[in-house]
């Protein structure tokens, strides 16, 4: 019953490329010809098999858009309220949380559309639409609430001031964060270790260097993106080693002994006859005395030997 199971089950954690393989695929696909007839083809492929990254980006879209036909007394109030912070956090998290990662703040998020369509939309088509929202909300809100945590420990010590409480926090940094880490375990080898060490590394030179609240919180996001991929990896490793061998085993023969009497009967006789042999069909009482009944039950059809030398003449 499990080997059927384990059949059905394909995991793309265990699904890695050649960063290198891929990289010479890309470039002998860019210098062929007309590189802009087919620009267009394979950009409607991409998009089509990322819908969830692509409608995200178009909401961004809009809620930019709405902030910018609004004055700006409107604007503060619509980003505050929708805000992670630590007040907003401690009377309406479910709704901040939710809200949070579909505003942004500033000029037109050209930089965070095109994240999202091509870094966030391969890791979609990699991933897949339910795993690669399941990564992203969790590297969003895990993120969130350990920054908030920090913030009202901080506060509590007197160690930054009680105005960061109301602070504005909005975007998709923490969510794209935690999946960018963990695409390392999409890729192989020195490859794995560089993507994740570069992060880490960056990550940590920020927060040391000029340390904010939402340095904590990208540090944060990208470890909880490392540890959903090596966790997952690694769990769906044993799978399919599992699953490999079932599959041996489902497929060895089975051996004929004198404690598997039983699998004499599978085999077919040397002239192609299909019956199974007189020996494999007689009823057997035991593991070992069953195969001696069977061998020697039709003795008693033949005379003792010195008879029949008698009647036949034979010396």
């Amino acid at each position: 019953m499990v080997a059927p199971t384990l059949r059905r089950i394909h995991s793309p954690w265990t699904q890695t490329v050649d960063l290198g393989d891929e990289s010479r695929a890309i470039w002998s696909w860019a210098r062929r010809p007309r590189l802009l007839r087919r620009l267009l083809p394979e950009l409607r492929q991409h998009l089509s098999g990322a819908p969830a990254s692509t409608a995200y980006a178009f909401t961004l879209f809009v809620t930019w858009w709405t902030l910018r036909g609004v004055g700006d007394s409107v604007e503060r109030r619509l980003i505050f309220s929708a805000s992670t912070n630590l007040y907003n956090m401690q009377h309406n998290p479910i709704q901040v949380l939710v809200a949070s990662a579909f505003w942004t703040q500033g000029q037109f998020p050209w930089v965070t559309i095109a994240e999202i369509l091509v870094v966030m939309g391969f890791a979609e088509r990699w991933l897949g639409t339910s795993r690669w929202i399941l990564l992203f909300a969790t590297g969003h809100i895990g993120a969130t609430l350990l920054t908030v945590t920090a913030i009202d420990h901080a506060i509590d010590h007197h160690v930054i001031p009680v105005r960061v409480q109301y602070a504005a926090d909005v975007g998709t940094s923490y969510g794209f964060t935690a999946v960018l880490a963990a695409m390392a375990f999409h890729f192989r080898g020195v490859v794995r270790a560089l993507w994740a060490g570069v992060i880490v590394v960056f990550l940590a030179s920020a927060l040391l260097i000029g340390p904010t609240f939402t340095d904590y919180g990208h540090m944060c996001a990208a470890l909880i993106g490392l540890a959903v991929g090596f966790v997952a990896s690694t769990f769906w490793r044993r799978i399919e080693r599992l699953r490999a061998e079932r599959q041996a085993t489902s497929a060895a023969p089975i051996p004929v002994t004198a404690t598997n009497p039983l699998a004499a009967a599978r085999i077919p006789a040397a002239g192609g006859d299909s019956e199974p042999s007189s020996v494999a069909a007689q009823p057997l009482s035991g593991a070992d005395g069953g195969v001696e009944a069977a061998l020697h039950h039709a003795d008693d059809r033949f005379d003792d030997a010195g008879r029949d030398r008698a009647e036949h003449r034979h010396q």
